[in-house]
């Protein structure tokens, strides 16, 4: 998926990038970043932060960012592009605050500061975030960052030299060992996982079966934050039943769904129904990555309907 911008905008993006990066190496011009970094052959590293409300940007910016060393130790690596998302809009002109709208499209991190390492052409191959150290030891990392995409590329040639269900699993290895989430991948690698289903039509890996509970999860969960937006605890229920009558979702994206009706419900003051949700949930996926913090859920609501004080989280952890 190719995220392009109008001339005039990018024309607009390019004169207004931020004060603070006309005064340094980082740019907020992310198509001229990616322009500059294709000429140079140099890699983007994206600062994804919250300049006037994200204590750890801040500190990440203080701390690394502005230190001489840093700028030092990327300038022959790196082209720097900072993607401000303030509270205050006027930190921020409209075109780059557009621009970076559409980018969180792409990008969909999961909180701030994140820190994408990517190639020329926008696709990332590593992130990170705040690391304490100074810039000498966030530098040291960057370096190990930078291996990912040497493994990512040997990896990708290597798999295509392999046919069939071999190639596939080859490819899927390939996006693991980025070690990044889901939907970044689904984000910025179509054309990996479309290669994938074509070398594995009848999926004996179990790939196109997990791309599509991803994006129907993706789905449930776009219209639950909608409904749950506008406050209208009914219209979440109705989403959750719907979801869960349709059974695509099974395992552990049922198990957080049923974590979430019970949610719900529990918001509601129905704590006895939210219960019998939870140990649904529970059941579900036994050994699921949730589990453990759903079966605290059902504690806290059983103490809560008793009378009873919060468990303390060092009686909890025994």
């Amino acid at each position: 998926m190719k995220f392009q911008f109008s001339f005039l905008a990018a024309a607009a993006v390019a004169l207004v990038s931020t004060a603070a990066a006309a005064d340094s190496a980082w740019t907020s011009d992310f198509e001229a970043a990616r322009k500059q970094a294709a000429a140079e052959h140099k890699d983007l590293l994206i600062d994804f932060t919250g300049s006037d409300w994200c204590v750890w940007c801040i500190k990440l910016r203080k701390e690394v960012f502005e230190q001489a060393p840093f700028e030092a130790g990327v300038k022959d690596k790196f082209v720097l592009v900072e993607l401000d998302y303030p509270k205050d809009k006027t930190r921020v002109t409209e075109a780059v605050a557009a621009q970076n709208a559409v980018l969180l499209k792409r990008y969909p991190i999961k909180g701030y500061p994140t820190v994408l390492l990517c190639d020329p052409e926008g696709k990332p191959f590593a992130a990170t975030g705040y690391q304490p150290g100074g810039p000498e030891k966030y530098l040291s990392q960057l370096d190990e960052l930078l291996g990912k995409k040497a493994a990512r590329d040997k990896a990708l040639a290597a798999a295509g030299e392999k046919q069939g269900a071999e190639k596939a699993q080859a490819l899927i290895a390939a996006l693991e060992g980025l070690g990044l989430d889901e939907a970044m991948l689904t984000a910025n690698y179509a054309d990996t996982a479309a290669a994938i289903k074509q070398a594995d039509p009848e999926d004996t890996t179990g790939y196109a079966k997990k791309e599509k509970s991803e994006k129907a999860f993706a789905d449930f969960m776009a219209k639950l934050g909608e409904a749950r937006g506008k406050g209208d605890l009914d219209a979440a229920m109705k989403v959750v039943e719907e979801t869960l009558a349709a059974g695509v979702l099974q395992g552990e994206y049922r198990q957080q769904v049923y974590g979430h009706q019970a949610g719900t419900l529990a918001s509601s003051g129905k704590k006895d129904e939210a219960i019998e949700v939870l140990k649904k949930a529970v059941a579900e996926s036994p050994d699921g990555p949730r589990t453990k913090e759903l079966a605290e859920f059902i504690t806290i609501l059983e103490r809560e309907k008793a009378g009873l004080p919060p468990v303390k989280k060092e009686e909890a952890g025994k």
